[in-house]
């Protein structure tokens, strides 16, 4: 985990090796502070030298000065390190994310993920600016003041050296126990975006159904799981504290009784009593640091742990090394392929398919729900890989093909397709960077969208809201079509994908595919019979397997499930 995460430091090396140097010249003058503080009473004060005590006091100035200032700047080091880290790790998740297949994504949930980008890297960046500062100035603060607490009399040293042997012993129970509910309590985070996510994406039906109550106990129900195990959690990290606490006053009464004693038998001056004090202090505020320190590494560690799964986490799809980079043709061919999704690898959804298409055929899809039509589909441009069988674009097994190439010539129109915030012109740019106007409007014709475009005050430039909660579903529909037809495919993928749009406009867009782009391959998936009885041929769909396949009439004479549609 350690090596995953310290790799994205990257350019931050330079403060993140700055800050600890900084921290031990700030407690190399913290250290010597005392001992001047000591020279002052045992020499100034006891010889009644005011020039002792001047120069001595101007010393400890400028050593005062001078850790002042090496503590500002390891702040300022820490600060720009910890954040760039941060920086780099959101970075560096959200372009492995961009690697990942769908059965990637389905592993974490969207709302994990947000959680790991969000929350988990605070808390990683938090415990990293506390480990290159406290973590570094702790340790060597309390080595440097048990080593003159030792060089003052070495019976002080054996008093705190069995203190820190308890400590750490409680703090590594502390830790056993506290780790696993932490990380439970962000495995209930996910949930608990995923379920506002949910409520927010479905307020409107929220609303209509009048369950706002009901939601509002859901989310309640959750909070309070997180809230109990966040006090579990805190119970045991609470112990902390008091045990430092008892550890401090013990410390302080032992070295004052201990120091009392030895100043009456000459072994000890008051002035070495004062600077103990000092270094007792210095000592125990030290392993309070580590305290603190240790219980923020504790919470984090259960973030960083998450964190490390999403960048070592190896895209189940990925490109073959020169890969193919041209698609010859829109024909495709799936040779006795089955297929099951990852999250159930046991269960195929798609039995022993064989079917060839030839290039610029329309072809229908229809099927009861469950039938894997979509299946079906996402197998043309890999969004999944088959589990048997070959599946063939253009010829071409489509695992031989460089993935991004194969995906430009497959476009995919979806029932639930997703317009970005910027204008409708920046969104159908999606399909192809640098369309022109020309090339824009004639996409939108084809998909019968220029039509209500043109309505809107801004027209083209009319800004779309996150999700294009500003158009009706049929307009979206609309214009995720003209998108995909910007990128002039091959092969064209309607996925339920006029469900919103009414006959007329369903049988506009199907006549100007048949007129406009003859030789582009046309795979539509429909759940009424209009929207695909004019295909070149229709796949019957049941269960998995395909039934039957056959044109509009031959299917009504031969297939009962057609028939029964």
């Amino acid at each position: 985990m350690f090596k995953t995460l310290l790799r994205q430091i990257g350019d931050y090396k330079k403060d993140a090796i700055l800050t600890p140097v900084f921290v031990v010249l700030e407690v190399i003058m913290e250290v010597i502070i005392p001992i001047m503080m000591a020279a002052i009473i045992d020499y100034g004060l006891a010889d009644q030298s005011i020039g002792k005590v001047v120069a001595i006091g101007l010393a400890m100035i400028g050593a005062a000065m001078l850790a002042l200032w090496f503590g500002v700047e390891s702040g300022r080091t820490a600060s720009s390190a910890s954040s760039g880290f941060a920086m780099n790790l959101r970075q560096a998740m959200y372009e492995r994310i961009q690697t990942f297949s769908f059965s990637n994504i389905d592993k974490f949930s969207t709302a994990g993920l947000v959680t790991r980008m969000t929350t988990d890297v605070s808390n990683v960046q938090q415990a990293f600016q506390m480990s290159i500062r406290i973590c570094v100035r702790a340790p060597i603060m309390l080595v440097s003041a048990m080593v003159m607490t030792f060089l003052i009399h070495p019976r002080f040293a054996l008093i705190f050296l069995v203190v820190i042997v308890c400590l750490a012993a409680v703090l590594a129970l502390i830790s056993s126990r506290a780790n696993p509910t932490l990380r439970r309590v962000f495995h209930e985070y996910d949930e608990l975006n995923a379920r506002v996510q949910e409520n927010v994406n479905g307020m409107r039906v929220v609303k209509s159904f009048v369950r706002e109550e009901y939601e509002t106990g859901r989310f309640e129900k959750e909070s309070e799981k997180i809230r109990g195990l966040f006090v579990s959690a805190e119970k045991l990290l609470a112990l902390n504290s008091p045990v430092m606490q008892f550890s401090m006053y013990s410390c302080i009464l032992l070295i004052s009784w201990m120091g009392a004693k030895m100043i009456i038998t000459g072994s000890l001056t008051e002035g070495q009593l004062m600077s103990m004090f000092t270094y007792v202090i210095n000592i125990l505020m030290s392993l309070m640091m580590v305290s603190m320190t240790f219980v923020m590494l504790i919470m984090s560690r259960a973030s960083g742990e998450r964190i490390s799964e999403v960048l070592a986490e190896e895209p189940d799809l990925y490109s073959v090394p020169h890969g193919v980079k041209e698609v010859p043709d829109g024909s495709i061919d799936f040779e006795q392929v089955g297929f099951a999704y990852p999250s159930n690898p046991g269960k195929e959804v798609l039995n022993d398919l064989t079917i060839h298409i030839r290039p610029g055929e329309t072809i229908g899809i229809l099927g009861g729900t469950g039938s894997a039509k979509s299946s079906f589909a996402a197998l043309i441009p890999r969004l999944y890989d088959a589990t048997r069988g070959e599946v063939r674009v253009g010829g071409i097994p489509v695992k031989d093909y460089d993935m991004a190439s194969l995906r430009e010539n497959v476009a995919m129109v979806l029932q639930k397709n997703v317009l970005f915030s910027g204008t409708i012109k920046e969104n159908l740019r999606w399909g192809k960077e640098d369309a022109t106007d020309e090339e824009i409007v004639r996409a939108c014709r084809l998909a019968q969208a220029d039509e209500f475009i043109r309505d809107f005050p801004a027209g083209y430039d009319t800004r779309m809201e996150r999700g294009g909660a500003n158009v009706s579903g049929g307009q979206k529909q609309r214009l995720c079509i003209a998108r995909a037809l910007l990128k002039k495919p091959k092969i064209l993928i309607l996925d339920d994908s006029t469900s919103a749009v009414d006959t007329k406009t369903d049988a506009l867009i199907r006549r100007a595919f048949r007129e406009e782009i003859p030789d582009t391959t046309k795979i539509v998936i429909a759940q009424r019979i209009s929207s695909i009885q004019d295909a070149d041929r229709i796949l019957v769909f049941d269960n998995g397997r395909m039934e039957a396949a056959g044109t509009h009439e031959e299917l009504l004479g031969s297939c009962p499930v057609y028939r029964e549609i």
